[in-house]
């Protein structure tokens, strides 16, 4: 028997943990296929992050985890891309610094899993680093996914001062 994926937002622990999964690969497939830049609106809960974790293993190439899933065979898996994946979804944040102590710690965590170098102290630059160096290193289009833009601005929605200061960073 399977299980329920409650509280999962990670595709790899779903088909590896034996849960249910609606297969929702087609729409992976389509956005490849139709566009380069998308903003997914969905109510709380409608599966967002799940969703940006499966677009992720699937430019990743992670193969075996698609197996019996529309995009096994619908997807050029000897394509890989690198991705940077940013989510803003853990923890609170509380002011600017905070939030741009996220952003830095966000930014070296993407720099170390790619094995890219930025000098920069400033995480404009240093994101603008992260996307170029990482074209050149691997010659290949960068895929971003942005998870829980909003969270750092809902944090801090009661000080309004402190959520246009955020929404400014971001």
């Amino acid at each position: 028997m399977k299980n329920l994926p409650l509280g999962i937002q990670t595709f790899s622990k779903i088909i590896e943990g034996n849960c249910y999964y609606v297969d929702k690969t087609e729409y992976v497939a389509k956005l490849a296929n139709h566009g380069t830049y998308f903003f997914l609106s969905r109510p709380r809960r409608f599966g967002k992050s799940l969703f940006l974790d499966t677009l992720k293993e699937a430019y990743e190439g992670n193969e075996a985890l698609f197996k019996g899933l529309f995009l096994e065979k619908n997807w050029d898996w000897s394509q890989k891309y690198p991705v940077i994946k940013i989510s803003f979804g853990g923890g609170v944040t509380q002011s600017k610094v905070d939030l741009l102590e996220k952003i830095n710690w966000l930014l070296q965590n993407n720099l170390k899993k790619l094995g890219i170098v930025s000098e920069s102290k400033n995480p404009s630059n240093t994101f603008a680093d992260l996307i170029k160096n990482t074209h050149e290193k691997y010659q290949q289009k960068v895929v971003i996914l942005i998870d829980e833009y909003d969270k750092p601005i809902l944090d801090v929605i009661d000080k309004e001062e402190v959520a246009l200061q955020a929404r400014e960073e971001l």
